[in-house]
């Protein structure tokens, strides 16, 4: 695993400006980081106040994808209950494009009902959720995959679409699509036919390979090669040059350094890199660093310059 293969993951629903995203998309991708995501959420969580207010995740990266030129940009995850599939195929396909084809689209479910709830989103139980998961999907690749000139028909479900001109088109044939989660069986299915990368979010590690395990299952029973398949995983990262630093990072965000240890990324740079190696170990070949401290850049230089280059 090289710095490349490391995704800074941050969760601006927590407390966050655009220009506080910004800051650390461009320092990423200064140090050389492969990603800058973001989470798709319009409600803080855990008893944080949210402040200065929620923004919305395909209008940040649209703006982060003008003001940046290498890093790749996505969403872990955008929620399926938050728009339209059509409108959606055309703001990812737009913001590819003014990225210059560095666009990647996750796409879950939806799982916060409470954010829902404030912002009159509809939530559905979670059958039908998966079920507009599915439609959403191929609605999408299939707008994105209808050759120019043609039209796309969707008649039936929740969606239905008539006579679309299935336009604009991405740079990107096709935009890279991250599913994840812990589901046993819909999500390793939908996973095999639609996305690139399966993602397990902030899971213990034998959960990880249990489920990647599942995934390639879901490959092989629709004749796909496993190895088409991309596995990562996101831990909350708290990286210090001694023991003092480590234990004013996890103050800072709340966090107590020994559980952070057990269950993320955390500890001096040798712990963290020992940590990022077992997982590269067990498959992951990406790993999403949650940072929850946006305003602490110095974060980022310490594991690009003291974490990376102990990773292979």
């Amino acid at each position: 695993m090289q710095l490349a293969d490391l995704r800074i993951f941050t969760e601006p629903q927590q407390g966050a400006s655009y220009g506080d995203l910004l800051a650390v998309a461009q320092r990423a991708e200064a140090l050389g980081y492969g990603a800058f995501f973001r989470s798709d959420h319009f409600l803080a969580m855990g008893g944080a106040d949210g402040l200065p207010g929620p923004t919305d995740a395909w209008i940040t990266l649209g703006g982060i994808a003008r003001e940046t030129s290498t890093i790749r940009l996505g969403t872990l995850v955008t929620s399926a209950t938050f728009r339209l599939p059509g409108p959606l195929a055309i703001t990812v396909a737009q913001v590819d494009d003014m990225s210059g084809g560095r666009i990647e689209l996750g796409l879950g479910a939806g799982w916060y009902q409470d954010e829902h709830e404030a912002y009159g989103i509809g939530f559905p139980p979670l059958g039908e959720r998966f079920d507009r998961l599915e439609e959403q999907l191929e609605i999408i690749t299939g707008l994105w995959s209808t050759p120019i000139g043609g039209t796309f028909e969707s008649p039936g479900g929740h969606y239905p679409i008539s006579s679309s001109p299935a336009l604009p088109k991405p740079i990107q044939s096709p935009v890279p699509i991250v599913i994840g989660g812990g589901g046993p069986r819909r999500t390793p299915a939908l996973a095999a036919r639609f996305a690139s990368e399966f993602n397990t979010p902030f899971v213990p590690l034998d959960f990880f390979t249990a489920q990647r395990d599942r995934v390639r299952a879901a490959c092989e029973t629709i004749d796909r090669d496993p190895t088409t398949m991309a596995f990562s995983a996101a831990l909350i990262v708290c990286c210090g040059a001694d023991e003092a630093e480590v234990d004013r990072r996890a103050a800072a965000i709340g966090r107590d350094p020994g559980e952070l240890r057990q269950n993320g990324a955390a500890g001096t740079p040798d712990e963290v890199a020992a940590t990022l190696r077992a997982w590269t170990a067990a498959g992951a070949e990406r790993i999403y660093l949650q940072v929850m401290d946006l305003a602490d850049l110095d974060h980022l230089d310490l594991v690009a310059t003291a974490v990376a280059p102990n990773l292979s």
